[in-house]
């Protein structure tokens, strides 16, 4: 399905506070380095950048109280929370540069919002290698990165739970997570109780990245609007190193480049996070450049002019 896209507001988010390593804050500078704008533009886009939201330092301490950093975390995310509602409200369609995972709250909260005000559907498609659906009771590390899905279905501090207002922010049956391949002992069990749509990559193996893709994608129409949230770990850590979690048994570069192109055929994307950069671990920036290359795609990019 061809289709124009309104105005692509590029959102940096450099903080790697929800984080366990160091690094994801300078995403959204990689991405930049590894010409995310210039590609969208070459794809006759209309591209603004807005620069990089300011947020408080990650003060590296321990977690209190099951979390680390929670107030850090909050303030970041509010800030990306209002820039992405701020980005949809003139039209356009936000892309978050992360940064890490947890910002994806404030993202999602936004975009919800936005669904629920204008009267849309929400499909929001989860690549990554993890569930990302811990709370203070189960997670190993206190780590918020590992909390955003649990947080936006209503799980986890008042103050992520509700950080537009109300909760939850998105229900399990608006989402769809895929290429999953590292979910905590605990983890696990909230998983099931919540009923997630989970493609894990056994699924993935068992079926095909096509039909797997097609399940996820099920059931979306005009009237959907498809949040995509891209942590680059999704991928297989063979092609893509620059991440601070790596977990082997990802997909393989043409299984993401078929993930990429089946959203881009539904013609419905309105907003994206990529997230989880980390040039700290990367090679001459090539996970940077993988990214933009499959973000690409997502915008259209094929290797023939397709119906």
């Amino acid at each position: 399905m061809s289709r124009t896209f309104p105005q692509i507001a590029l959102i940096g988010a450099p903080t790697d506070v929800g984080a366990g390593h160091r690094g994801a804050s300078m995403g959204p500078e990689a991405l930049r380095v590894a010409g995310l704008g210039e590609a969208l533009r070459a794809r006759g886009l209309d591209v603004l950048d807005t620069g990089n939201l300011l947020g408080p330092a990650n003060p590296w301490q321990p977690p209190t109280a099951g979390y680390r950093h929670l107030d850090q975390v909050v303030e970041w995310n509010r800030r990306v929370m209002e820039a992405v509602a701020s980005q949809l409200r003139f039209g356009r369609l936000p892309v978050m540069l992360g940064g890490d995972h947890c910002l994806a709250v404030g993202s999602i909260t936004a975009v919800a919002a936005h669904c629920r005000a204008t009267g849309r559907k929400l499909r929001v498609l989860w690549l990554d290698a993890h569930a990302d659906f811990n709370t203070c009771e189960v997670t190993p590390s206190g780590n918020c990165h590992g909390m955003p899905v649990a947080c936006l279905c209503g799980l986890g501090p008042r103050p992520l739970t509700h950080l537009g207002g109300d909760a939850p922010a998105l229900q399990p049956g608006e989402i769809r997570q895929i290429g999953i391949r590292s979910v905590d002992p605990g983890e696990k069990k909230l998983v099931k109780e919540y009923g997630l749509d989970v493609y894990d990559m056994r699924h993935i193996d068992e079926v095909g990245m096509k039909r797997a893709m097609e399940e996820a994608l099920a059931g979306v129409d005009d009237e959907t609007h498809i949040h995509v949230s891209f942590d680059v770990d999704f991928l297989d850590p063979v092609i893509a190193p620059g991440v601070g979690t790596t977990i082997p048994g990802g997909p393989t570069y043409r299984e993401a480049q078929l993930v990429m192109e089946m959203i881009a055929d539904t013609g419905r994307m309105g907003s994206l996070d990529i997230v989880e950069l980390n040039p700290a671990f990367d090679d001459h920036n090539r996970t940077g450049l993988l990214a933009v290359d499959l973000v690409e795609s997502l915008f259209g990019k094929s290797t023939l002019m397709r119906d």
